[in-house]
C-alpha cells in the first residue's frame, strides 16, 4: 500500500513567505535524510579510497543522485561547480545509449554535453529496480592528469580541445553486465601521464556509485518503489515552493553589472569581461540572470561550459539566500539562466577549449552575481571571494628520485583565498574558491612531502589582507615550497593577481596575490600568474592568494573586534587607524593593547562628518 507523503516547511531564521503544506512531515523527513545519507556515503568511499592526492586530500569530487526523470535529487555536500547540474550529464545515459541495463556503467568528461571540463571525470551507474531505471549514480572527481599536451589538467594557453589535448570519455560504457570493458581502461592508462593514479580514482568512483545502487536497492525495498517515486514528485514540488517562497519575500531588483578577468599576456591581453543582466521577480517567485551579453568564445581554455555557466550562477544564490533552501532540480525551477551559443559565458562551440572551466571564468561569476544581490539590501548577498589560483595551486610533476624515477603529478591545494564578508559575519579563512564554496580542503603538509619530493617551507597567515568592512574578509594565505632534488614542473593559471575581489556595500576589495620565483641566491622574481614553470634545487616558489572582499563600512566594525584581529596578528595597528579609525592604548607585545574608546569615538564622529 502507497504510503500518504507529506512536506513541511523548513523554519528558517528569517521570515519568510509560507509553502503550501500536507499533513505528514515524518517520513518525507526520514527519505530526505536518506537520500542525502546515500550521497554521503558515497563521498566517504571516493574519500577514503581514491589514490591521488587532490582527491583524497584536497576532496576535489562531488557526488550526487539523479532520477530516471533527469532531475537532480540529492547532492548533500558536493561543490557546486560539480553537482548542480549532474542531471544534464546523467540525461545523455538514456539519450545515447537505447540498449540501457542493469549492470552497466558509463563514464564521461565530455564538456559539450553537460560536463564540467575534461578533466572532471564522471562515473555514471543507471540503478534499476524490478526491472525499471529509477535513479543514476553520479561521482565525479577532478583528475591530476587527463591527457593534456602539458602536465596540468589546466591549459589557459590552448587554442582549441585539439590543442588541449585531454582525453574525452564521450558518456562511453565502462561496464556491461557488470564488468568492466577493459578497453576503456587500456585507452586511459595508454594516454595518461601516471597511470596506476588514475585508475584507483577510477576505481573509487566506480566503487562509491556501486555503493548508491545497492543502497537505493535497499530502500525500494523498505519502502515500496510506488512510495519512493511519489516522494521524488513531492519533494521536487515542494522545493520548487520553498524557493519561490523565499524569493516572494525579497525586494524586487534588477542589476546590469560586470566584472574582469585578470590580463592572460600573450593570448588575452585585455583579459575577459564578464557581464551579467540579474532580475529579482518577487512577483513571480524567480530570478533570472541573462549571461547572452558576453563575448564569443576565445582561443584559450578560458571557455565556460552550459554547465559551470549555470552551476556558477545556482551557487552564486544559494550563498546569497541562507539557509534551508534544498539544493535540487525543483528548486532550480526557479533560477532562469539565460545563455547563447558560442559565447565565453555560455555554450561553447566546438572545438573551443574549456580547459578551466571550473575556476577562472567560473570565479569571476560567482562573485559578480552574489556581490549584485547584496545590492537588494536585507542582509542578502555577499562581497567577492578570493579567487588566486597560484603557486598554492600549481599543477606540480616531474620524477621522484626517492623511488626509482618514478613520474609523479598532483594539484596542490596548499593554501586557501580569504572567503567574502556577509552581513553577519567575517569571511571564512580557508575559503578555497567560489565555485567550490569552501567545500575542497587543504592538502596536508606532511602527506604532500611524503607523496613527492618537495619541501614546503611555510604557510602562514598575511596581516592586514583581507577587505575591510563592518564584516571583514578572510585572509590571504602565503606559501613558500621547493624540490628536494632534481626539477619539479609547475603550471599555474592565476587569476586575481590584477582585478582584487570587491568589498560590497561600502566593504573595501581583498588583497591581490602575487606568484614569485626565489633564485639561488636569495633574489625574488616576481612572475606572471598563467605559465609552466621548471624549478630546480636551490630554488623555490613563493606565492599568496587573495583577500576576500568585506560587508559594510568598515567605520562600523566593532572596535573590540578590530581590537581582536590585532591582537591575533590578522591586522596591523596602522590599518586599525587609517582604516577602520580605531585607536588603541597599551602596548601589543607586552599584551596590555585596549581600545581608547573616548579618542575612536571621536575620529569615527569626524570621519562620517
Amino acid at each position: 500500500m502507497t504510503q500518504q507523503l507529506s512536506l513541511s516547511p523548513i523554519r528558517d531564521q528569517a521570515p519568510r513567505s509560507t509553502p503550501a503544506t500536507f499533513t505528514d512531515p515524518v517520513l518525507a523527513a526520514v527519505l530526505g535524510n536518506r537520500f542525502e545519507a546515500i550521497v554521503r556515503e558515497m563521498t566517504n568511499t571516493v574519500l577514503r579510497s581514491a589514490r591521488s592526492v587532490i582527491v583524497s586530500n584536497g576532496r576535489d569530487f562531488s557526488c550526487a543522485i539523479v532520477s530516471a526523470g533527469g532531475e537532480l535529487v540529492s547532492v548533500a555536500d558536493g561543490l557546486p561547480v560539480h553537482t548542480f547540474n549532474s542531471h544534464m550529464q546523467a540525461a545523455n545515459i538514456a539519450r545515447l545509449h537505447a540498449d540501457l541495463a542493469e549492470g552497466d556503467a558509463f563514464i564521461d568528461n565530455d564538456p559539450y554535453t553537460g560536463n564540467t571540463h575534461p578533466a572532471d571525470q564522471t562515473v555514471m551507474v543507471p540503478v534499476f529496480v524490478d526491472g525499471e531505471h529509477l535513479f543514476t549514480a553520479c561521482a565525479k572527481a577532478h583528475q591530476a592528469d587527463i591527457g593534456n599536451s602539458l602536465p596540468t589538467t589546466y591549459h589557459p594557453f590552448a587554442r582549441d580541445v585539439y590543442e588541449e589535448g585531454a582525453i574525452i570519455f564521450p558518456c562511453m560504457r565502462l561496464q556491461r553486465n557488470g564488468r568492466t570493458i577493459e578497453d576503456v581502461i587500456r585507452l586511459g592508462m595508454r594516454r595518461i601521464r601516471v597511470p596506476e593514479q588514475w585508475r584507483g580514482d577510477l576505481l573509487a568512483t566506480l566503487g562509491a556509485a556501486r555503493i548508491a545502487e545497492r543502497r537505493l536497492k535497499e530502500l525500494c525495498r523498505e519502502h515500496g518503489t510506488a512510495t519512493i517515486k511519489t516522494f521524488i514528485n513531492e519533494w521536487l514540488d515542494y522545493s520548487e515552493r520553498l524557493m519561490a517562497a523565499r524569493i516572494a519575500s525579497l525586494p524586487h531588483g534588477r542589476f546590469d553589472v560586470s566584472s574582469k578577468h585578470d590580463p592572460v599576456p600573450g593570448i588575452l591581453p585585455d583579459g575577459i569581461a564578464v557581464k551579467a543582466i540579474i532580475e529579482v521577480d518577487p512577483g513571480a517567485g524567480e530570478i533570472s540572470v541573462d549571461l547572452r551579453h558576453n563575448d564569443d568564445c576565445v582561443k584559450a581554455g578560458f571557455n565556460q561550459t552550459e554547465a559551470t555557466a549555470r552551476s556558477s550562477v545556482m551557487a552564486a544564490i544559494y550563498h546569497s539566500l541562507g539557509t534551508g533552501l534544498p539544493r535540487n532540480s525543483g528548486a532550480f525551477r526557479r533560477i532562469k539562466v539565460l545563455l547563447r551559443d558560442n559565447s565565453v559565458v555560455g555554450i561553447p562551440r566546438f572545438p573551443a577549449s574549456c580547459s578551466i572551466a571550473t575556476t577562472n571564468v567560473a570565479d569571476r561569476l560567482v562573485n559578480l552575481v552574489q556581490s549584485a544581490l547584496a545590492g537588494l539590501g536585507h542582509e542578502i548577498g555577499l562581497a567577492e571571494g578570493g579567487l588566486c589560483m597560484g603557486v598554492n595551486s600549481g599543477v606540480i610533476s616531474g620524477i621522484d628520485f626517492r623511488n626509482g624515477g618514478s613520474p609523479y603529478i598532483s594539484q596542490l591545494t596548499l593554501a586557501s583565498n580569504g572567503g567574502p564578508a556577509s552581513a553577519f559575519a567575517d569571511g571564512w579563512g580557508t575559503y578555497g574558491i567560489p565555485a567550490a564554496s569552501g567545500l575542497t580542503y587543504r592538502d596536508s603538509v606532511e602527506i604532500n612531502e611524503i607523496k613527492f619530493p618537495m619541501i614546503v617551507d611555510h604557510l602562514r597567515l598575511v596581516p592586514g589582507s583581507a577587505g575591510a568592512g563592518a564584516h571583514r574578509g578572510g585572509l590571504a594565505v602565503e606559501t613558500r615550497y621547493r624540490v628536494r632534488e632534481g626539477a619539479m614542473t609547475v603550471a599555474t593559471n592565476s587569476d586575481g593577481q590584477l582585478f582584487a575581489p570587491q568589498g560590497v556595500l561600502g566593504g573595501q576589495p581583498g588583497a591581490l596575490g602575487a606568484s614569485f620565483l626565489i633564485h639561488e641566491d636569495g633574489r625574488e622574481e616576481r612572475i606572471p600568474g598563467f605559465g609552466v614553470r621548471v624549478i630546480r634545487k636551490g630554488q623555490a616558489l613563493r606565492g599568496t592568494t587573495n583577500g576576500g572582499g568585506g560587508f559594510g563600512d568598515p567605520a562600523k566594525r566593532d572596535p573590540i573586534l578590530v581590537l581582536r584581529d590585532v591582537s591575533e596578528m590578522r591586522e596591523t595597528i596602522q590599518r586599525a587607524r587609517d582604516t577602520y579609525h580605531v585607536v588603541f592604548t597599551g602596548d601589543a607585545k607586552a599584551g596590555t593593547l585596549a581600545v581608547d574608546a573616548e579618542i575612536t569615538a571621536e575620529l569615527r564622529r569626524v570621519k562620517v562628518i
